[in-house]
This record gives structure tokens, sequence and C-alpha cells, in this order.
């Protein structure tokens, strides 16, 4: 945790970030998008699907659930979370930049998720034909391809091949980010929980807690927060970590890009 903000990822410049839904990013990696963002390294984040298929919580929103209102409204929270960290850079996949050359834009959907015996989530098998996970695989993959060609990316981040609790849509953004990751040469960092060992980097986030915690509140669909802890819609609680930790599995055959023009993104 000695490393200064310039040094993370590798010293990578514009780490593009894969999240599955609106919250994931803020909850998973919210302190370090707000610390990259403050020191100019121009963090991207993209955002797989609007999340259209989430619980919402009780109360003033709830009527949300379930409809077609309940997408653009993740997307505006989306939006404010981003600007609550500083992040200027984000798309949509199946949106330009992130939709391969020459196709239309596209959305994909929320896969949904069932909880299993075992605690984690699992595949809804009512899923429609445009969910991520059941689109064919290889044009989320060209998307984000097409993402990180248009963006210049340095470096990738998303879950671990579990996707964090098992969301299929998680583990979708594991192996599409990892195979683009492979493809491009690129360095390849999971998220993890704050764990011990040589092959993991900590960040200390404390200096950023206030924007994240800001950014969080953002989500009124998906938790609540209470002191320094997030109650999700479900009623589980987890404590927003002062530590984001983050594994690095893929090294580049070449030098990381370090500082580059400017790239065509949307805010």
């Amino acid at each position: 945790m000695n490393t200064t903000v310039a040094e993370w990822f590798g010293g990578a410049k514009r780490v593009m970030f894969v999240h599955a839904h609106p919250d994931d990013e803020t909850i998973a990696t919210g302190g370090t998008l707000a610390a990259l963002a403050e020191a100019g390294c121009e963090p991207l984040v993209v955002t797989l699907t609007r999340g259209e298929r989430g619980e919402v919580v009780a109360g003033p929103l709830e009527h949300l659930a379930g409809t077609d209102s309940l997408a653009p409204h993740r997307q505006a929270e989306l939006a404010a979370a981003l600007a609550m960290l500083g992040v200027e850079r984000h798309a949509f996949l199946g949106v330009a930049p992130a939709r391969a050359e020459g196709l239309q834009p596209t959305i994909y959907e929320d896969s949904g998720m069932q909880w299993q015996a075992d605690g984690l989530a699992g595949a809804d098998p009512s899923a429609g034909t445009d969910a991520l996970t059941v689109v064919p695989a290889v044009e989320s993959l060209t998307d984000l391809l097409a993402a990180a060609h248009e963006a210049n990316a340095g470096a990738i981040v998303s879950y671990d091949d579990g996707g964090g609790y098992g969301h299929p849509d998680h583990v979708h953004a594991h192996r599409i980010a990892r195979a683009v990751a492979h493809a491009l040469d690129l360095p390849f960092w999971e998220i993890v929980n704050d764990v011990a060992g040589d092959d993991i980097e900590h960040h200390d986030v404390s200096p950023w807690m206030d924007r994240k915690v800001i950014a969080l509140r953002a989500y009124a669909t998906q938790l609540t927060v209470e002191g320094d802890e997030i109650v999700h819609v479900g009623g589980q609680r987890q404590a927003i970590s002062q530590v984001e930790a983050f594994r690095l599995l893929g090294i580049a055959k070449r030098l990381t890009r370090k500082c580059a023009a400017p790239p065509r993104w949307i805010s």
C-alpha cells in the first residue's frame, strides 16, 4: 500500500474497468476510480447492462421494479455516481465506442440470477434472448475489444472467474474482459477481497471515501448506506472497505502504455 496512485496497476494509463451493472463499479472499485480520476489517469468504465432485472429497495422507488422505467432510472443513478467519483469516461457495451465497427447499436440486457443452495448466485432460466449471457458471446467480446482499442487501454480490470458472488453477468464480464486483455497483450487485474499475497495489489482509498460513499448513495434503487456499511436490496450487509484489492493475472508482452493522445470516448 506504499505505492502512489500513479503506480497502481503497473503505472498503466487509461485503465479500463469492465462492470456488469450500474452500482458494481462503485461498490467494488469506487475508491480506486476516484483516486485515478483525481490523479489525471483517466479511468474508463464500460458497463455491460443497465440492470433491467434488478430488485428495488423497499420505499418510494419500489414501483420501478419489473418495469421499463427501471433501466433509465439506473442509468441516471450511474451517471450521478460517476460524477461523484470524478470519472468522465464511460460507455455502455453495444454503443459506440464500445460497439464493433459497422454494427448498429444494441442493448445487452441484464441476465437476472437466482440464489442457489450454496449461497452463490446462479443463472436464471427465464433470461430473455437479448440477455448478455444469451446473446452469442462473440458479439459482446468483439464490442469490448473495440472499446479497448478505441480507448487505447493500458490495462483491464474486472471480476474474478467466479464473478465475485456468482452472478452470470459478472462471470461473463470476467471471461470477455480477460479474453480481450489476452488478445491485446494487456495486464488483466481481477477484483479480490482484501487478502494477503505477493500477487495482490492493495489500494488504500481512505482519502477518497467521502466520494465513494456519496456515489453509493446515488444508487437509491439498489442499496442503502448505514454508517460504514451498505445494506443491499436483499438485506445483506457489506462493509464499505477503505482498501480495494486486485490480483494481476496477465502480463503484457510489450510495455504497458503510459501516455498517449486522448481517446475518443463518451461521458
